[in-house]
């Protein structure tokens, strides 16, 4: 039997198929019954499911993350889809084709990487190039800089996502750049590159995204700095020293690049390039995020359900 994309469920369906399960959690009603939260996913999204009939040793069942039969329902709630489920069963991951389960980017990966490299290659800085092209050389990281999602939920979150997403702002970059003659260009492209960079240590994706016990505990903010400063002692090794203010705007770039301190900036942007890599980064996100949800999300006809993260419906009528 074909596999029902998420993207495809309607109000009202029966679910008789297969998902990815994510962050299942034990909860308790106000009443003190056990039910699971937890997401159901495939390559075209993410729902909210719930088991209300749910007890342990169902919880301690399902795999965190991997994959479970699931029988259910959907339905509304608070203009939101979710599913309502009956009955899991967990499925062994060799059964599953995983093409239909982990979302990638749809853009081709060689192509933005390439197109990256030609803006970066634009730098005229020697110190700035010098570290840009360290990055760059390193196979490794490279590679998993061009699988990694930008996020696990809100924005890019799919295979090649960071990618995708600091390809898509290297553009606006270059494009807007000489509209701003008193801001530092290099600077600025040097730290769209790098500004996610810690991401690739921070989050995990061989079967679920998800975050690892390293990028828990320490973020790919404070990871981003931390892997600048060692290829800048890598290079000073062989030579090639970085100035200290060079390091320091880079490192206050990583660090305020999420723009105020509720969203997890442990600083405040303090120059124009760290103001700039800051607003192309927020627009990137937030345009990424939304038309999404307005291909994606349920609700009504014109209006998607109402987004947590935005404080607001989406009008999603195609005007012409």
């Amino acid at each position: 039997m074909a596999h029902k994309m998420i993207s495809e469920i309607n109000p009202g369906e029966t679910i008789n198929d297969v998902y990815l399960v994510r962050n299942p959690i034990l909860r308790s009603t106000s009443k003190g019954d056990p039910y699971i939260a937890m997401f159901l996913c495939d390559r075209s999204g993410q729902l909210n499911g719930r088991m209300w009939q749910a007890s342990e040793t169902i919880y301690n069942s399902l795999p965190k993350p991997g994959f479970i039969h699931v029988k259910g329902k959907s339905e509304l709630y608070q203009s939101n889809l979710q599913i309502i489920i009956n009955q899991v069963t967990p499925i062994d991951s060799s059964k599953i084709d995983l093409g239909d389960f982990i979302a990638r980017t749809k853009n081709d990966v060689n192509e933005m990487f390439a197109e990256s490299e030609k803006i970066l290659d634009t730098i005229e800085n020697a110190k700035l190039k010098a570290l840009v092209d360290a990055f760059l050389a390193d196979e490794t990281l490279m590679e998993n800089f061009k699988n990694c999602p930008a996020a696990v939920k809100l924005h890019h979150g799919y295979l090649g996502g960071l990618l995708e997403h600091t390809h898509s702002m290297l553009k606006v970059a270059a494009a807007i750049l000489p509209l701003y003659p008193a801001v530092n260009r290099d600077i600025v492209l040097t730290g769209v590159f790098l500004h996610d960079i810690g991401k690739t240590e921070e989050l995990c994706y061989d079967m679920a995204f998800s975050y690892t016990d390293s990028g828990q505990l320490i973020g790919h903010l404070a990871k981003g700095l931390l892997m600048i400063n060692k290829k800048c002692e890598e290079l000073a090794v062989n030579g090639i020293k970085i100035d200290a203010d060079i390091i320091d705007s880079l490192g206050h770039i990583i660090l305020a690049h999420h723009g105020q301190y509720e969203f997890g900036s442990p600083k405040l942007p303090a120059t124009a390039e760290a103001f700039m890599v800051n607003y192309i980064d927020d627009l990137d996100a937030k345009i990424n995020q939304v038309t999404n949800l307005i291909e994606t999300d349920g609700g009504e006809e014109n209006w998607t359900g109402f987004q947590n993260a935005l404080q607001t419906r989406l009008y999603r009528k195609q005007i012409q």
